[in-house]
């Protein structure tokens, strides 16, 4: 079994905004294994993307990690100084975000960004720099790298500034890959080729990955593991084969159902009820109680706890642990 290089434990992340406090990240737990894939999924204000900045520790002012543990390879680095952090960020974990425009600098040409994160945090300098900058571009499937590096990124298509952000992100051989919805900006056939690009570069480098989206069906294609979130918790975890095919909280069940299916051509989608939940006003017990239409008395007044079901994944549903404690199928987590 390989050996976790990432450990998230109990964490809490939280934004202080005019109208209250946000805790936008609340009590998350996993592991990441060296080598493997993990996939976060959930809709927007899930707290899925404030998960992966926690990590990287790049929140906005008004953020702040106010309790539990990150271990990179056993050490805790929400206790690390900014300047140890600073040689994390590129050396040992990098992010690629969803949309490169804004990513990439639009004053400076490709070469002089890829060049700049190699120097930052690499002993290349001058021509070697400029040769790894060309080597990395190659390497993600860029065609004619010597010319790209003296382009500006307005002169690039979308799949290609997406190409040279994995670059970028990759340019230092890190352990960890954090990739932030990185199709959402792109059309479908591209999308196709970055996942691709992704995976093979995943097994070529053997790098760990965290895949974070919305979209179910990328999931599907990549992830080792998939974690689903609501409301800033964790509702079920388990292996692609366990969410897509014996999905057991309610939220996870109504995700499927919205999303097209070969085959269920003809039949109506059938969106989640409700809206996303406000949090600023959350519920004393399961988040997604006001949403679910299998809800209890017990689901409005207590958090569920996590369980481990007889197929071995996890979930935090009220209605899934009656039945199966009932049935005597499962055991409450300690």
């Amino acid at each position: 079994m390989a050996e976790n290089i990432l450990s998230v434990q109990d964490l809490h992340t939280s934004f202080h905004t005019d109208n209250g406090e946000v805790m936008a990240v609340n009590g998350v737990n996993f592991n990441l294994a060296a080598g493997k894939i993990l996939g976060i999924v959930g809709e927007s204000g899930s707290g899925k993307s404030v998960t992966a900045y926690s990590i990287m520790q790049i929140l906005e002012k008004n953020g702040a990690i106010k309790s539990g543990k990150i271990l990179y390879k056993g050490e805790d680095i929400t206790k690390w100084p900014e300047q140890k952090m600073r040689d994390f960020r590129g050396k040992c974990c990098s992010i690629i975000f969803q949309d490169p425009m804004t990513s990439l600098n639009p004053v400076f040409t490709v070469g002089f960004q890829l060049e700049e994160a190699i120097r930052l945090h690499t002993e290349r300098r001058g021509k070697e720099a400029e040769r790894r900058a060309i080597e990395m571009l190659e390497l993600v499937g860029v065609n004619e790298p010597e010319k790209r590096i003296r382009q500006y990124p307005y002169e690039l298509s979308g799949g290609m500034r997406q190409r040279v952000m994995i670059a970028m992100a990759l340019a230092c051989e890190p352990d960890i890959l954090i990739a932030d919805e990185p199709t959402t900006a792109l059309d479908v056939t591209i999308q196709a080729q970055i996942l691709e690009l992704m995976q093979s570069l995943q097994k070529k480098l053997g790098m760990a990955i965290i895949m974070v989206t919305h979209d179910l069906g990328v999931i599907a294609q990549m992830a080792d593991e998939i974690i689903v979130m609501y409301g800033g918790r964790v509702c079920e975890r388990g292996t692609a084969e366990d969410i897509f095919y014996h999905p057991c909280h309610e939220y996870t069940k109504g995700l499927l159902r919205s999303i097209p299916n070969v085959d269920r051509i003809g039949q109506k989608l059938e969106p989640i009820s409700g809206t996303p939940i406000n949090l600023l006003n959350m519920p004393k017990g399961c988040a997604f109680c006001p949403r679910c239409d299998a809800a209890m008395k017990i689901c409005l007044e207590e958090q569920p706890p996590e369980v481990r079901t007889m197929d071995g994944h996890l979930v935090s549903c009220w209605a899934h642990i009656r039945e199966e404690i009932d049935a005597g199928l499962i055991t409450v987590q300690g």
